[in-house]
């Protein structure tokens, strides 16, 4: 006996979502972003080894740079390298060099921004760093080493790039929040959050996303061994008298002044 498909309304539900997962995943491979190089007007690309030529102590550090990924070679690549966030440089290398002849990111981000668009988006949140009186090179060098410091597998601290600026929270406490141990970020967004003082999440919830370890039948909200469920009601950890030190203390191994 030959049987016949039974046609579910969850079939049916199922299978219009995939054919509309494939809809929406062939749009977004068509729609991709055509990333151009910036421009500056009456100047042509001249080529890296050129750059090198006046900025060969950039150039000599540049092999081990996270942006030096980019760089291609050959006639048709020639835009692929240097010139790519300064800029065509044939103006600039023959006036010798200027500022007004060629991209500095350093003042202005709207090079970055071609490649890291998310962050275009994040710096446009309500709480960021203000651009203008920071820039990405600030924090990043584009020109040697890891774009981020302390990634991967290096020995530098991560928080070396905050502390730079931040230096009052830099310790050293005789009671340190673990926290700062793994990173700033791992509270702090440096580009951009809906949240005050670029926190990535508001109120107790920041906090709990480490310090939550069981809540009972009982709604007791244990943290430490102490129930916390009246506690998480008054305010943020930080601010209702309880953790004021969120950084480290030197008086009080439960964060306090």
């Amino acid at each position: 006996m030959i049987t016949r498909p039974r046609w579910t309304k969850n079939t049916l539900i199922f299978g219009g979502s995939a054919a509309w997962g494939l809809l929406l995943v062939s749009c977004m491979m068509v729609n991709r972003a055509i990333i151009s190089p910036p421009t500056i007007p009456g100047a042509t690309f001249v080529g890296s080894k050129n750059c090198s030529e006046c900025h060969d102590s950039i150039n000599s550090a540049f092999h081990d740079a996270t942006h030096a990924k980019l760089i291609t070679s050959g006639e048709s690549g020639k835009n692929i390298g240097c010139e790519s966030c300064h800029g065509p440089g044939s103006i600039h290398s023959k006036a010798g060099g200027g500022t007004d002849n060629i991209v500095n990111p350093s003042k202005n981000p709207s090079t970055c921004f071609q490649c890291h668009a998310d962050k275009r988006g994040e710096f446009a949140l309500p709480h960021s760093h203000p651009m203008g009186k920071v820039t990405c090179t600030d924090c990043h060098d584009p020109h040697k080493g890891d774009a981020v410091i302390g990634g991967g597998t290096n020995l530098a601290s991560a928080n070396d790039t905050c502390l730079s600026c931040h230096e009052a929270q830099r310790g050293p406490y005789v009671f340190e929040h673990e926290a700062l141990r793994d990173n700033c970020t791992t509270c702090h967004n440096p580009h951009g959050t809906v949240n005050d003082k670029m926190l990535k999440s508001r109120n107790q919830t920041l906090c709990l996303q480490c310090h939550y370890q069981q809540q009972t039948s009982t709604g007791q909200l244990l943290i430490g061994g102490r129930d916390h469920a009246s506690f998480v009601q008054r305010g943020t950890c930080w601010t209702a008298g309880c953790h004021e030190a969120i950084h480290g203390s030197h008086v009080n191994s439960s964060l306090r002044f």
